[in-house]
């Protein structure tokens, strides 16, 4: 994490998913990793992501706690190499939000309930985030990321959520 480029308007909300070790759920894994202290020694995939340097604003784990790792008004590094409508560096303008799940498993229902609850005060806090200016780290980086993944339910969030004015 560090600061948002200097008159950088927020204005993207952008969903992800995590599992650590891949298709695990719990334990300490994701914690560490968003602290950069990840041990590569404790599983083989781990290996392979052990130099990375990633955060993100929020967490939501299988059970629908919150876990907040960056304020909202700092940068994340959640997006990576990264494009919406034209504009690049996702990260200077985007909140990221990390639901502990994976490509080929469903979301619980409390994640569901706390994404929508979480998400509306994100909108009521930064008003330029509205349901169009939501989106997939799949739809910002498509040659990279695949998350949150076809379980994620789309329209179920989506109901959850404010109707456009």
């Amino acid at each position: 994490m560090d600061d948002r480029p200097a008159e950088c308007e927020i204005d993207l909300l952008v969903i992800h998913s995590i599992s650590l070790p891949p298709g695990e759920f719990g334990g300490e894994w994701i914690d560490d990793l968003f602290h950069n202290r990840l041990d590569a020694a404790a599983h083989p995939y781990f290996e392979e992501i052990k130099s990375l340097k990633v955060s993100c604003h929020i967490l939501i784990r299988r059970d629908g706690e919150v876990i907040q790792y960056v304020p909202f008004n700092r940068r994340a590094w959640h997006a990576g190499e990264s494009s919406y409508c034209g504009r690049t560096c996702c990260n200077d303008f985007s909140i990221g939000i990390e639901v502990e799940g994976s490509d080929d498993q469903p979301f619980t229902d409390p994640q569901y309930r706390t994404l929508g609850r979480v998400t509306k005060e994100i909108m009521a806090l930064y008003p330029k985030i509205n349901r169009e200016r939501i989106t997939s780290h799949a739809a910002i980086a498509p040659q990279r990321k695949t998350d949150p993944g076809p379980m994620f339910d789309w329209e179920r969030y989506r109901s959850l959520l404010p109707e456009a004015d």
